[in-house]
């Protein structure tokens, strides 16, 4: 028990140390996150399309 104690006091003593990033950085960070997903989305989405036509055009020809 006393090494969860110590576990959780080492814990929170950490996120006092911790610099929090302002309410703009967050807000401007987190607008990279997204468009960046936005963007690989697209991306991974074309792909898929492009590789389902060309092995969809594989197998028309085999049969």
């Amino acid at each position: 028990m006393e090494a969860l104690r110590n576990y959780i006091t080492g814990a929170v003593e950490e996120l006092r140390h911790t610099r929090w990033p302002t309410r703009q950085q967050a807000v401007r960070l987190s607008a990279i996150v997204i468009g960046f997903t936005a963007v690989s989305s697209v991306l991974f989405g074309l792909i898929d399309f492009l590789l389902s036509q060309i092995v969809g055009m594989l197998l028309a020809v085999s049969l």
